[in-house]
């Protein structure tokens, strides 16, 4: 079976360790697993974000939602010679890859056998779905079930360490996690689950819904023990790098996460931003930062304190 994937998230399913290969394609930001890097690539950025702030970037998303127009578009020559059986795309964001309906269209004029199929989970559970869902499509069921085993089984070993500690009186971490910078804007969809598996509570977040901008006032007056920034998108380096030129708001230094020390960079496109495999190892970064005395170290160059 020939893929083609317009998702990283979807990439990583297909690649995941004794599923499928992607054979057909890849969107722009594939790169993982390694194995996927030099194939052939089926998306574009329409702006060039490196050279853009967060606020800019914030800007251009604004009225590209507003335009109906995505980030993105489709090479569609690049699709027809991967002559795809199936096509792995989305709806669940208006702008961080091609529009479903122009996949769609494109594809039923390459070839009207060509299936495609849009993933949209928005909570763990649906992620987790969402793999068999592809499993399934892929001739890889039984892998599949057995990768979500797995999973459940790493989740499952959080979750009752994270009880134990509650259980001897740790108190659970309130955190805020912030999936943009300029403006801030509080988590949604899956992330907020990843902070409470991990054994914290989200102040801003709202579970199963879009993120959403907030204020910085609206930090400050739940006044969080830990600050997580985890830029959609953005690797470990690319946050810090931004958060480096984002202005401190007024009562800063009176958060009680600043002046613990508590407040921390996350490579949020490997962990967070993606709804595949990865994001139990989010829950795992996470449970890592909040109480290193009871969770093992965290994947190296994953996460560090800012100030």
């Amino acid at each position: 079976m020939r893929i083609v994937s317009l998702l990283p998230s979807a990439t990583e399913i297909v690649c995941a360790r004794g599923l499928a290969d992607v054979r057909g394609g890849v969107p722009q930001e594939g790169d993982w697993p390694a194995s996927v890097v030099g194939k052939p690539v089926m998306t574009a950025s329409a702006h060039d974000h490196g050279a853009r702030t967060s606020r800019q970037i914030h800007d251009l998303v604004t009225d590209s939602v507003h335009g109906g127009s995505s980030l993105y578009h489709l090479d569609e020559a690049s699709l027809e010679a991967a002559e795809p059986d199936l096509i792995l795309t989305q709806e669940l964001c208006a702008v961080c890859a091609v529009s479903y309906r122009d996949v769609n269209e494109v594809a039923r004029a390459i070839d009207a056998d060509i299936q495609v199929v849009s993933l949209e989970p928005t909570s763990l559970e649906g992620i987790l779905h969402t793999i068999t869902t592809v499993g399934a499509m892929t001739e890889a069921e039984v892998e599949a079930v057995e990768l979500v085993e797995r999973l459940r089984t790493r989740l499952g070993a959080v979750a009752l360490k994270v009880q134990q500690r509650r259980d001897a009186g740790i108190p659970s971490p309130r955190v805020v996690g912030l999936e943009w910078l300029d403006p801030p804007f509080a988590v949604g969809h899956w992330v907020p689950e990843q902070v409470r598996r991990a054994g914290g509570w989200d102040l801003l977040g709202e579970p199963g819904n879009r993120s959403r901008e907030t204020t910085w006032q609206a930090v400050s007056d739940v006044d969080p023990d830990l600050l997580v920034l985890m830029p959609c998108g953005f690797q470990l380096a690319e946050t810090v790098a931004e958060w480096d030129r984002t202005l401190p708001p007024p009562g800063w230094d009176q958060l009680t996460a600043v002046r613990s020390g508590r407040v921390v960079a996350v490579d949020g496109s490997s962990y967070f931003s993606r709804p595949g495999p990865r994001v139990v190892d989010g829950v795992e970064l996470l449970a890592a930062i909040f109480d290193p005395e009871a969770f093992p170290a965290s994947p190296p160059e994953s996460w560090t304190p800012v100030t």
